[in-house]
């Protein structure tokens, strides 16, 4: 009978299949998050040369090093788990797209006139931090990722892209 009932326990343990260590939301939501990073770097960069209030200089010199830091974090999970690091924009389209700024509005910023440039910037970089809040709702919604890493990232990426925008909502022009 023991014999019987250690059998029946390792059956079923055997069957048990263990969590995924990550899912396709998980991997959609890094491949997305990268180049909306990438693109957000490109952006705070051109805080450095221009005149803008020192607070505002400081944010987007802390930006750049958080998203920096979430870029090599992300491409070391999706090389963990064998994933490209890109795949076409199209290939995302029935997720919601990518939360990319217009190529057309960073190329205005940079044409912008000092006087023009620092309204423009906070706009920009406004709705660039709320794309990257929208992108992780999806990672943490009801049929988003299962990779605690990924999960987190997202949890922490809307908490502090919220803070960055009301930041930027709240600089004096």
């Amino acid at each position: 009978m023991v014999l019987a009932v250690v059998a029946l326990l390792l059956t079923s343990c055997a069957t048990t299949a263990a969590p995924p260590q990550h899912n396709a939301a998980d991997v959609m939501f890094l491949q997305m998050l990268i180049p909306q990073n990438q693109q957000g770097i490109e952006i705070v960069r051109l805080a450095a040369a221009r005149p803008l209030p020192a607070s505002v200089k400081e944010l987007a010199a802390a930006i750049e090093v958080t998203q920096k830091t979430e870029i090599d974090d992300m491409r070391g999970w999706l090389r963990e788990w064998n994933q490209p690091e890109t795949v076409p924009p199209q290939a995302h389209a029935g997720h919601g797209g990518m939360k990319m700024t217009s190529p057309d509005l960073v190329g205005a910023l940079k044409a912008a006139p000092d006087g023009e440039f620092t309204r423009r910037f906070l706009d920009v970089l406004t709705g660039q931090q709320q794309g990257a809040v929208e992108l992780a709702q999806t990672e943490n919604g009801t049929s988003g990722g299962v990779n605690p890493q990924a999960r987190d990232l997202a949890r922490r990426v809307i908490e502090s892209r919220t803070a960055e925008v009301k930041q930027l909502l709240n600089v004096k022009t």
